[in-house]
């Protein structure tokens, strides 16, 4: 039996098709798309008319693969993230979608997409006993949890994703000093529930899941082995020393010189700038000093709702 999972992500939408045989899951086909149907109406709550085509373009096209690959439809998993929870008309959206395509969206919650970020994270890395910080960067909302390899400690959603942060922050290019120092009074405003947390709970190792950390670690292998690493694997490390060196160009150059930073890509060239500024102010503001990624995210958390 076949099932597929869409996650439909504010910037991104990802296509996960796998195959049950017994008790295990296989990787039949995967791919992931830019929407970008936050773009231009995320701090507004709307998601915009052209969001909406660029929405149904990437998901006609997977119906496309969905159906060559034998998958019914009630075997189709798809959750919407922050942009669809938030947007006014996102009730309208997910009504749109069903009539043009036949694929029914669950709106999931920031709570429940943090706890999806966990069990996907834990397949894609071994956490461990000690407590670590997963940190997910979405377009609309930002996934933090403190957990080890058997259970999460605490979970919090904030809305401060990259397209949020991108439109409110970075209005020049390259970013402003200035606007970065606003950028942290804000995290520093916002997050203090997480600093509670982390002097609780004493993370220290961050693992980043996905999104600008996939960017990071193709940079790193870029710099260092003058390769991008396997497709096959999904635990990294990333050098404490390569992410500044990757901040550093990240906040100073235009976006055509970023662009030409091997291991770039396209999808994450602007949004990248607001998540390096997050990324660096966690690190500091809890006195990180090791950082871990995985390609592994909330698509393969729903991995579970196919073993039944």
């Amino acid at each position: 039996m076949k099932y597929a999972i869409i996650d439909l992500g504010s910037n991104t939408f990802h296509l996960l098709i796998v195959e049950k045989q017994g008790d295990t899951l296989h990787q039949c086909f995967k791919e992931q798309l830019p929407t970008k149907i936050a773009k231009a109406g995320i701090n507004q709550g709307q998601i915009t008319e052209e969001a909406i085509e660029r929405a149904l373009t990437v998901l006609r096209l997977f119906r496309q693969h969905i159906d060559a690959h034998g998958v019914l439809l009630q075997n189709v998993k798809a959750v919407g993230t922050s942009a669809i929870r938030n947007a006014r008309n996102g009730e309208e959206f997910c009504q749109i979608v069903a009539r043009e395509t036949g694929i029914l969206i669950e709106v999931i919650s920031g709570a429940r997409e943090a706890e999806l970020i966990y069990e996907g994270v834990r397949l894609g890395i071994d956490l461990g006993e000690a407590p670590s910080l997963l940190m997910d960067i979405g377009g609309g909302s930002v996934e933090f949890i403190i957990g080890n390899a058997s259970r999460i400690f605490w979970k919090q959603s904030f809305e401060i994703g990259g397209q949020r942060l991108l439109e409110k922050f970075v209005l020049t290019d390259p970013i402003s000093p200035s606007a970065i120092q606003r950028m942290h009074s804000y995290f520093q405003e916002q997050l203090l529930p997480l600093v509670n947390a982390a002097h609780q709970y004493a993370p220290q190792t961050l693992v980043g899941s996905s999104g600008s950390f996939d960017t990071l670690v193709d940079m790193d292998f870029m710099h260092r082995l003058g390769q991008l690493p396997s497709p096959t694997q999904t635990s990294f490390e990333l050098p404490l020393a390569e992410f500044y060196r990757a901040y550093d160009l990240l906040t100073t150059l235009p976006r055509e010189e970023r662009m030409a930073i091997p291991g770039m890509i396209e999808l994450r060239v602007e949004m990248i700038v607001p998540g390096v500024v997050l990324i660096a102010h966690v690190l500091r503001s809890l006195q990180i000093k090791q950082i871990r990624s995985t390609t592994y995210a909330l698509k393969e958390g729903m991995m579970q709702w196919a073993l039944g």
